[in-house]
Order: C-alpha cells, then structure tokens, then sequence
C-alpha cells in the first residue's frame, strides 16, 4: 500500500466539502483530478472511502475511519513543517491574521515593528472576522491571529496582549440627551437610546451588547453597519449611540468630526485583545516572541491615543 500526503490532503478536503467540485477548489485542482486520486487511494486501501451522489458525497463507515487516521497524520505533518520553519525563532514568513476592528488601527505599527527587528521577515497579513480567523488557524492557513478573548475553540492557545476600552459616540445632542455627566455614565444607563452595532460576525457587537446589558432581540439595537468608518459615520448623523474601542477613537474621530465620544466613569468596560495560536503548533520561543512584540506595539498605541485624546474630550453636559 501506497498513500500519498496528496491523496491525503484531498480526501480531507473531500470530507470537509462533501462535494467534489467544492473540495476540488480548496485544493486548488480540477474535480477530475481530485476524483482519480481518491480512487487510487480506494484501490490501495481495498475499500470505498464516499458514497457518491448526485449533490454530495458522505463518508462510508471505512471512510470515517480512515478520516481519523487522515487528520492525524496530516496534523503530524503539519507540526513537523512549523518545527523546521521556527528552528530559528521569529524568522521566515509568518501569516498573521487581524480582526477588522483592530487590523487599521495597528497593522502600520505592527508591520514596522516585526521588520525592525528582522528585515528578512516575510509578514503576510489577513484581515477577516473571527469566526473565519479560527478556520483558517485550525487549516494551518495562518499561524497566528489577532482577536478580543476569549476565544472558545478546542485545540486554540491564546496569551493576552493589552485592554482596549470602550468610549461612548454620539452625536452632540444624542449624548446630552442621555443627562448624565462623566462620573456616573455607565454602559447599562443608556435608557432607551438606539444602540448601533456593527453586522453579526464581529465580536465587537456581543463585546458591546455584552456591557450595554442588552441583547440582539432589544427594540432599539440596529446591527447593519460592516465597519467601525460606516458606524461612526451613522452615529455623527445622529441615528443613535455606539460603543468605540480606544484604539479606533482618533482616527474614527478625525473621519466623523460630527462625532463626540466621552469616557465611561470607572471601571470603564473593555475588551481585551490576545494572540491566538495552535495548540498542536511547535512553540520553541517564536510565539512569546511575536506576543512581546505586538505587545509593546499595543501599550505604545494605547499611550499616544489616550495622551491625545485626553486633550480633545469633553463630558457630556447635565441637564
């Protein structure tokens, strides 16, 4: 018998996809040729691996066995190329995913941040939601991501990196319709005022009805905008009030200057953000490495915007 990592990976794909021209594009083949390599490998093995349909194809028993088996070796495989890779530490290319409400605010930094240290470093970037961020870590299509913890996900380590805080934006009139100065504004006070959120799949929008004490079913929540840059715009035309994390604040405020943001009395709520690996990942410094890194990034960023925004905030004024 004779199996090859080839075959492997596409049998994969193929009980992933449950569908051979979806699983022929994962791997970036044609379907005909996906097709003759999971034959072989039915041939090798003396026993059919899918039940062929016209829409879809399911896993025989033997097939789910051989699945586990697959994913194993795959698994060992992978961790064995990552291991080669790092030998040195932080050097080669690092594919390194961002959430889209941290990835403007920081990448710049970020990116000048890893080269300083390591000219040679190939970064290669990838902003996406973080339901999308975990699937691409768990296929080894990233190696590390960017995102507000926690993340529930078996087979995912994360360390913390910093605490963003959120401030409160409206329109002028939204905020002092709100009566309430600085030191007692809270998340849960909000009243009756429309909260707007950005589109399911961002984590911002649970991080923020979390705080707000409010849930996706409350009359007055509009969850439409794709971007923190759409949010801000609605929210400095007065259609209602929204929670900004720091680090987004002076840049969202030079794009919306109709938009005013006030602090939260203490403890202000926050999210905080981490890095993300694979548990099954070799971890023989690089990780840590790259977490200091972003972590400083992060604390310097937070400093400048705070020095700067200390300057252009003001509380809402009482009734």
């Amino acid at each position: 018998m004779n199996l090859t990592l080839r075959q492997l990976t596409y049998f994969k794909a193929l009980a992933e996809q449950r569908h051979f021209g979806r699983a022929a594009e994962v791997v970036n083949v044609s379907q005909p040729a996906l097709s003759v390599q999971i034959r072989d490998m039915e041939a090798a093995l003396g026993q059919p691996l899918v039940e062929r349909g016209p829409r879809n194809a399911v896993l025989t028993p033997f097939g789910r066995m051989i699945l586990s088996h697959t994913q194993k070796v795959l698994g060992e495989m992978q961790a064995l190329s990552e291991a080669a890779r790092w030998r040195g530490g932080l050097s080669g290319r690092l594919n390194l995913g961002l959430i889209p409400t941290i990835a403007p605010y920081v990448v710049s930094d970020v990116l000048e941040a890893l080269r300083s240290g390591d000219i040679s470093l190939d970064v290669h970037v990838q902003e996406a939601k973080t339901d999308r961020l975990i699937r691409q870590l768990m296929a080894g299509q990233l190696d590390v991501a960017v995102m507000a913890l926690p993340v529930v996900a078996e087979g995912l380590i994360s360390t913390p990196l910093f605490e963003d805080r959120f401030m409160l934006a409206g329109s002028p009139a939204r905020l002092d319709a709100l009566g309430a100065g600085a030191e007692d504004l809270r998340p849960t006070g909000l009243g009756a005022a429309p909260l707007l959120l950005l589109e399911d799949g961002h984590c911002l929008s649970d991080q923020a009805l979390e705080v707000c004490g409010r849930n996706r079913s409350h009359a007055q929540i509009d969850t439409g905008a794709s971007s923190l840059a759409t949010l801000s715009r609605l929210v400095a035309a007065g259609f209602g009030l929204t929670l900004i994390p720091e680090l987004a604040a002076p840049a969202e405020m030079r794009a919306s200057p109709d938009m005013q943001l006030v602090r939260f009395s203490s403890p202000e709520p926050c999210r905080q953000i981490g890095l993300v690996r694979r548990a099954s990942s070799r971890q023989e410094g690089w990780f840590e490495e790259l977490a200091d890194v972003l972590r400083q990034v992060g604390k310097q960023l937070l400093k400048d915007v705070r020095n700067e925004l200390s300057t252009a905030l003001a509380p809402p004024k009482p009734k």
